[in-house]
């Protein structure tokens, strides 16, 4: 027997000398007249039922010290068995972990330590396994994504990266909630996904005995509705992408989309400076911030720059002066990956030059510390977006970028209904020659379309990643409750 076999078995054999004494150790609901902050507020001598987890014990004989913790913090318990009379056997059977309720009085021990003088003690849950840093620690990594519930328990900052989470979301709730926009939701299962250049996960609906997919994006459904004429409205939720893991991607995440009509992308621009910097100044109370060591400064206006001036200025490549074949030569001499047509073999039928730039565009990311919006990027790379309004090649999109990370993606939306056609038909016959990413036609959406949209800016952020630049968390894995993780079996 494993030693922590030996542990669980005594706790296993405490709770059945508990059970064969009638007392029920599971009992449904139990009666606090305080919080355990609350408690510690009030004066010596007044009477109080806290509940919480048993953090230690330290028996002296007829007397009992033992720490109790609720959400809101610790408080000292002192046992005594002329207080609780013959239920002090109870304490006999207590180990670290259970779950109890206690009734009694305020008062401070001889050291000087606020204590409840316990007249009345009960079990809420006996705890049968015991928590790890009382065997062998919680410190595999591992582990503790798997035990999340564990690593809140032992981990004080664990459990207030998710509480400043919270608070980030409220945050941003509140910036859209005043700005009048309208709060929705739009379905995570759909008969058609779109919205991103993504491989989707797929599931069978059995009653319609049809294929669905996991929303990729919130996008097609949010424009309809602005098609229906809500004018503002945003959504946070998750979306599911079939895709790899690293330390700034998940299969499961969660994003904040957000559509107005009659904006562009540039007011959207504004507006984004606006979303981060008041969300930053409710959850930090500063603009500036330190990221793993690195200063970052949230202070607009952020700087502004074209796909190919920051290539130039961070890469040193000039991409308006090269042909396509020395594009090509740049992209194999980075040892980076095309990501336009798959059966393409050379610079001919089926190259496409933005999507060459944009695959350079990887060298910059990285680099891109300081808040900046790389603006207008190529027309091959967003069949959603609008063309821009002063160069055909490119659409008016931006992505902003903080600590190397792509952090926000907006578009002036298009809103041509035969201009959006063809960009689909492209996009399915990129999948045709086996882009697996490359979004399939939505006929429906395009109906939408022809009923008239008006102008839209809209905008995409990634909360996860927001959440680890806030909270300077190393791995969106650790910002992220209950993360995607390869099965144990």
């Amino acid at each position: 027997m494993t030693p922590l076999e030996s542990l669980q078995k005594i706790r296993s054999d405490k709770r059945r000398a508990l059970e064969e004494k009638k007392i029920n150790l599971y009992p449904p609901a139990f009666g606090r007249t305080h919080i355990i902050a609350q408690a510690r507020e009030l004066s010596l001598g007044e009477n109080v039922t806290i509940a919480g987890r048993l953090w230690s014990l330290r028996s002296h004989g007829k007397a009992t010290f033992a720490d109790l913790r609720d959400a809101s913090g610790q408080m000292q318990l002192f046992l005594t068995e002329d207080a609780l009379g013959k239920h002090y056997e109870l304490v006999n059977f207590l180990d670290i972990g259970d779950i109890v309720g206690v009734t009694g009085t305020l008062m401070k021990t001889q050291a000087g330590e606020l204590s409840v003088k316990a007249e009345k003690l009960i079990i809420l849950s006996k705890s049968l396994r015991p928590l790890p840093s009382t065997w062998h620690g919680l410190k595999d990594t591992e582990i503790r994504y798997r035990k999340r519930p564990v690593d809140l328990l032992l981990n004080e900052n664990v459990r207030s990266v998710f509480i400043q989470r919270a608070k980030i979301i409220a945050a941003m709730r509140q910036f859209f909630d005043t700005r009048g926009f309208l709060e929705v939701e739009t379905p995570t299962l759909q008969p058609v996904y779109g919205g991103a250049n993504a491989r989707p996960f797929t599931t069978k609906h059995h009653a319609f005995d049809a294929t669905f997919y996991l929303k990729i994006s919130d996008e097609l459904y949010l424009k309809r509705l602005i098609v229906g004429g809500f004018e503002k409205v945003y959504e946070i939720d998750k979306d599911f992408r079939n895709e790899g893991i690293d330390r700034t991607h998940q299969p499961e995440f969660t994003m904040m989309e957000c559509y107005e009509a009659y904006a562009d992308y540039r007011g959207v621009m504004r507006f984004t400076e606006e979303l981060f910097t008041e969300v930053a100044k409710a959850v930090i109370g500063s603009m500036a911030m330190t990221y793993q060591g690195v200063k970052i400064d949230l202070t607009p206006p952020w700087k502004r720059m074209t796909m190919e001036q920051a290539l130039k200025d961070f890469a040193a490549i000039d991409v308006l002066a090269l042909s396509d074949k020395e594009l090509k030569a740049e992209i194999e001499k980075h040892h980076l990956k095309y990501e336009g047509d798959p059966t393409l073999t050379g610079v001919g039928a089926g190259w496409q030059r933005g999507i060459a730039i944009a695959t350079l565009f990887a060298l910059v990311e990285p680099k891109l510390i300081q808040p900046t919006f790389i603006i207008d990027f190529p027309k091959e790379t967003s069949p959603l977006a609008k063309v821009h309004r002063s160069d055909p090649t490119k659409v008016e999109r931006f992505e902003l970028f903080i600590n190397g990370w792509e952090m926000a993606n907006a578009y002036s939306e298009q809103n041509d209904p035969e201009a959006q056609r063809a960009a689909f038909e492209d996009q399915v016959k990129a999948r045709k020659s086996g882009d697996e990413e490359a979004q399939p036609m939505d006929e429906d959406f395009v109906e939408m379309l022809e009923y008239g949209m008006p102008p839209t800016g809209g905008l995409g952020v990634g909360i996860d990643r927001l959440v680890m630049l806030l909270t300077d968390s190393k791995n969106m894995r650790d910002v992220v409750l209950f993360p995607t993780l390869r099965p144990e079996t």
